[in-house]
C-alpha cells in the first residue's frame, strides 16, 4: 500500500494517451547478459557491463518552464530500462536541483514519498524548506521511472472508470463482477504504459538512485526521504551498503506487511485523522457538518454514500462521485496546515454543491505541495502535457504491485472478498472500501519481487536517522519502530510526539534534527523526542 494515503485522480477526466512511456525509450548499445541484481563492471561486478551509465555527468540548465523559481536548474540522467539486459533500451530520468551556495560538499538528493509522487514540480514549489542544506549541498529531486516526465505510465480512461466502479458496494459484493473488472483493469494498465511498466519498483528505483549519485559525482549517497521514500532509502541501503552516505527517513514505510494489512492499517489510520478532524471543525460555527462530533460524523459517512448514488456535476463534464471525495479527505487530513482549506472546500460543496475545492484535493495536487493551500494555481512542473492525468495512481499502484510478492488467486478473493469487505468496514467506514480496492488492483499484474521482505534487514551501513510521528495518520509510529529493529543497528529513531503525516515540515524540532544531521554527521540519541508543540526534546 501507499505510505501516504492514497494518491487518487479527481473527477474521472479524459486522459492523456501515454505516449510518453515509449517515446522516451531508446535503444542501449550492446550489453551482456547478467543477474538484476548486479551493479557495474566499473565497480567490479560480474555482472551486464553499466559503465556507460556510470560514466555519464548530468547537464544542468534553466528549466525553461515559466513560473519555476530562477535558481532552479533541470536536467536529466540515463538509465537501463532493465538493469538485466542493459541493451534492450535506456530511459532519461528528469532532474532539478537547487545549487550549493556555501562550500559545496556533495548533493542530498530527496524522495518526497507517494509512491508515483514526482520530485522535480515538488522542489519546485518546497524547495524554500530545504535552503538550510545549501549551505553544503546541492539539493537535488527527480521524477522516479514511471512518474512524471520520466516515462510516465498510465492506465487509461477505462482504468478509472473501471477502479470508480470497483469501489461501488454491488462490485465489491459480487466476486465475479469484481475479478472482471480487474484483470480489465490490468489490460488497460499494461496497454497504456508500454515496457516500462514491467521494469518499475523500488528495486529497480534504487538502482537508478546509484546511476544518478554517480552522474551527480558523489562516492557516496546522502539522502532524505519521506514515507514512501522511507521505503526507497531502505532498499538502496542494503543493495549498496557501501554507497550509503547520511541518510534521514522520515514518516518509516513498513518493509514487511503484506498489503492486505497495510491497506487496513492505512483506513485505521485516515479514519482517526478524520475524527481528529471533525473534532477540531465543530469548535468552528462555519464548521458545515455542525457543532457536534457525533453527528457531524455521520453526515459525512451519508454524504459519501449519497454521491456515490448520485454523482454530481463537475468540471471536464464529468461526475464527482463520493469515492472522489474519500480520496478529497484522504489528501486533507496530511496536515493540520491543511484542514482551514478542507473545511472550505467542504462547505462549498455541502453549502452550494460546488466541487472546485474538493477536487482540487482530490487530484493530489494540495498533498504534495503543487497548488498552494490556498487553492492556487498549480506548479509549471506539475502536469507538463505529456503526463497522463492518472500517472500519479497509476504509478502508485504499479510500484506497490511491483514491491509485492503475494498475487491472490481468483479462488482466494472469491473466498475471501466479504471477509475483506468486513475488516476494511471495521477500520474505516468512510476509507475502507477505498483502500480495498486499491489492495485488490495488483490481482491480475504479474508477481511482485520478494527482494524488500527477503533481503532489506540488517544493513552494513553508517547510523541512519529515522523519525516516526505518533499521530502519523498514513505510516504508523509502530512502523518506525519495526523497520528500525528490521535496519539493525544503523538505525538510530527520533520519537516526534505530534500530529500529521511526517515531521521535517510540521516540526521546528525535527527540522533542525534533520538538517544537523545532513550538514553536520550530528545524531541525537537513540529514542530521543521532539515535543508536540515546542522545539525541545
Amino acid at each position: 500500500m501507499p505510505a501516504t494515503p492514497p494518491i487518487r485522480p479527481g473527477p474521472r477526466r479524459r486522459v492523456l494517451a501515454a505516449t510518453a512511456a515509449t517515446a522516451a525509450l531508446s535503444l542501449a548499445g550492446a550489453a551482456l547478459v547478467g543477474s538484476a541484481l548486479g551493479t557495474t563492471r566499473a565497480d567490479g561486478d560480474d555482472g551486464p557491463d553499466l559503465s556507460r551509465f556510470y560514466d555519464q555527468k548530468v547537464t544542468w540548465s534553466t528549466c525553461d518552464v515559466d513560473g519555476v523559481p530562477d535558481d532552479l536548474q533541470c536536467g536529466r540522467v540515463t538509465v537501463p530500462l532493465d538493469y538485466a539486459h542493459p541493451e534492450a533500451g535506456a530511459l532519461d530520468l528528469a532532474l532539478a536541483r537547487y545549487r550549493a551556495t556555501g562550500d559545496k560538499r556533495g548533493s542530498v538528493v530527496l524522495n518526497f514519498g507517494g509512491p508515483g509522487g514526482p520530485g522535480v514540480p515538488q522542489l519546485a514549489y518546497a524547495g524554500k524548506e530545504f535552503m538550510e542544506l545549501t549551505d553544503s549541498y546541492d539539493v537535488v529531486s527527480f521524477d522516479p521511472r514511471g512518474v512524471g516526465r520520466s516515462s510516465p505510465v498510465s492506465c487509461g480512461e477505462g482504468e478509472l472508470e473501471g477502479l470508480a466502479a470497483l469501489e461501488d458496494d454491488g462490485a465489491l459484493g459480487d466476486p465475479g463482477t469484481a475479478l472482471a473488472r480487474l484483470r480489465r483493469a490490468a489490460a488497460a494498465c499494461a496497454d497504456n504504459s508500454g515496457p516500462v511498466l514491467r521494469h518499475m519498483g523500488t528495486v529497480d528505483a534504487a538502482r537508478d538512485m546509484d546511476v544518478l549519485r554517480s552522474a551527480l559525482g558523489d562516492k557516496k549517497l546522502n539522502y532524505l526521504g519521506f514515507s514512501y521514500g522511507t521505503r526507497l532509502g531502505a532498499v538502496y541501503a542494503a543493495r549498496f551498503p557501501h554507497k550509503v552516505g547520511r541518510f534521514a527517513l522520515d514518516g518509516v514505510d513498513t518493509l514487511t506487511e503484506p498489503l492486505t494489512e497495510q491497506g487496513i492499517a492505512g483506513a485505521r489510520g485516515q479514519q482517526t485523522a478524520l475524527d481528529d478532524f471533525v473534532d477540531w471543525c465543530v469548535r468552528d460555527i462555519a464548521c458545515p457538518f455542525g457543532q457536534d462530533a457525533r453527528s457531524a460524523r455521520e453526515m459525512i459517512v451519508r454524504l459519501v454514500w449519497s454521491l456515490d448514488e448520485n454523482p454530481v456535476p463537475a468540471d471536464f463534464g464529468d461526475d464527482f462521485t463520493g469515492q472522489d471525495l474519500v480520496g478529497a479527505l484522504g489528501q486533507g487530513l496530511y496536515s493540520k496546515e491543511l484542514w482551514p482549506s478542507l473545511e472550505r472546500a467542504l462547505a462549498r460543496l455541502v453549502e452550494d454543491g460546488d466541487t472546485s475545492g474538493v477536487a482540487a484535493f482530490a487530484t493530489g495536487g494540495l498533498a504534495f505541495g503543487v497548488r498552494e493551500p490556498g487553492g492556487g494555481e498549480p506548479s509549471p512542473l506539475a502536469e507538463p502535457e505529456d503526463v497522463p492525468l492518472d500517472n500519479l495512481p497509476a504509478a502508485l499502484m504499479a510500484i506497490n504491485c511491483a514491491d509485492d510478492p503475494d498475487r491472490p488467486t481468483a479462488e482466494q478473493i472469491t473466498a475471501d472478498l466479504e471477509r475483506l469487505r468486513a475488516a476494511y468496514d471495521e477500520a474505516s467506514p468512510v476509507f475502507g472500501r477505498y483502500r480495498l480496492a486499491e489492495v485488490l488492483l495488483c490481482y491480475g499484474r504479474p508477481k511482485g519481487t520478494d527482494y524488500i521482505r527477503e533481503r532489506v534487514k540488517d544493513v552494513d551501513t553508517p547510523e541512519m536517522l529515522l523519525v516516526g510521528t505518533r499521530g502519523d495518520p498514513a505510516t504508523p509510529y509502530r512502523w518506525t519502530e519495526e523497520t528500525a529493529e528490521r535496519l539493525g543497528d544503523a538505525a538510530v529513531v527520533l520519537d516526534n510526539k505530534g500530529e500529521g503525516h511526517t515531521g521535517y515540515g510540521s516540526s521546528k524540532c525535527v527540522h533542525r534534527k534533520v538538517d544537523d544531521f545532513l550538514l553536520y554527521g550530528s545524531l541525537p540519541p537513540s529514542g530521543s523526542s521532539c515535543g508536540a508543540d515546542t522545539d525541545d526534546y
